[in-house]
């Protein structure tokens, strides 16, 4: 078959949400406002809103498997978003993924801990995903209450995301984004690390907005998004930021729901953007 032109393949392996502003609904707004093809494997289903989590229902690891190799067997993957993992048993299910299909530009948002600072996977699930998933993906994104639950201790100031980022490598990591949003003041702090590298520090003003219910989502399939295009990591990192940022601005006065509401995704959608080369991982 004649494939003169293609479309940049995303994976979003992850849950949903049933609000739209978080999980898979978000990670395919962004993969689509950002000119990719998304598709999805879904992790869990969740009952939730602008308010919070009402009920988490976990997807069988057959299930989720079976969803991984109809995408990447038929299709192929570019780029891989992975959020929410719910058991062992769906870590262990994306680590073969990974190895049996050899997939590349893969980035690990660990959901750990809610906004509320509430506890969204056990300490089980959470020593798998380290060992088996963090030494096998381009880059994880935690932000500072997950970086403090796997590092045992609290990361009080900015100053000390070099150190703390540099903590989390020695865990496996091929590379780290520690998100500084969670901590007060006019300015948010992202740095991101890779082995044999210089710190690289993304500040930016803070936006006022009540309307930030999924960034972190958005954040790590942004930078997906733009790895699947063809950008390095500290690029795709760069760019995805200053699409967030536009995110929450465009949606900072509106009003969805009775509680956090979520970002602009589409703010200013690119169309669907075609690719010359050959597609990855194909059947």
């Amino acid at each position: 078959m004649n494939r003169p032109h293609r479309y940049a393949h995303v994976l979003t392996i992850a849950g949903s949400d049933s609000s739209g502003g978080a999980g898979i609904q978000a990670d395919l707004k962004v993969f689509a406002a950002l000119g990719c093809y998304g598709m999805s494997a879904i992790t869990a289903l969740t009952a939730q809103n602008t308010i919070g989590v009402q009920s988490i229902h976990a997807v069988p690891a057959e299930f989720l498997k079976a969803q991984i190799q109809s995408v990447v067997e038929d299709i192929g993957v570019d780029a891989v978003k992975i959020g929410m993992l719910p058991s062992p048993s769906s870590v262990e299910v994306v680590a073969w993924a990974i190895d049996h299909y050899k997939l590349t530009n893969v980035v690990l948002d660990p959901v750990m801990v809610a906004t509320s600072g509430d506890r969204l996977m056990a300490d089980a699930t959470v020593q798998i995903l380290v060992r088996e998933l963090f030494p096998r993906v381009s880059v994880i994104t935690p932000n500072l209450d997950e970086a403090a639950l796997l590092l045992g201790r609290d990361i009080p100031s900015a100053d000390d995301f070099s150190i703390a980022a540099q903590d989390l490598l020695s865990t496996g990591s091929q590379a780290v984004l520690l998100k500084g949003g969670h901590l007060l003041g006019g300015n948010v702090v992202d740095v991101l690390l890779q082995p044999r590298e210089h710190p690289k520090r993304f500040e930016s003003t803070r936006i006022a907005s009540h309307n930030l219910h999924g960034t972190g989502c958005t954040l790590s399939s942004a930078i997906a998004a733009f790895l699947a295009l063809g950008n390095v990591l500290p690029d795709a990192v760069r760019l995805a930021h200053a699409y967030i940022l536009q995110a929450i601005a465009q949606g900072a006065d509106v009003t969805t729901g009775h509680g956090h509401g979520p970002l602009n995704h589409g703010f200013d959608p690119v169309p669907l953007i075609k690719l010359d080369d050959k597609p990855r991982h194909p059947s």
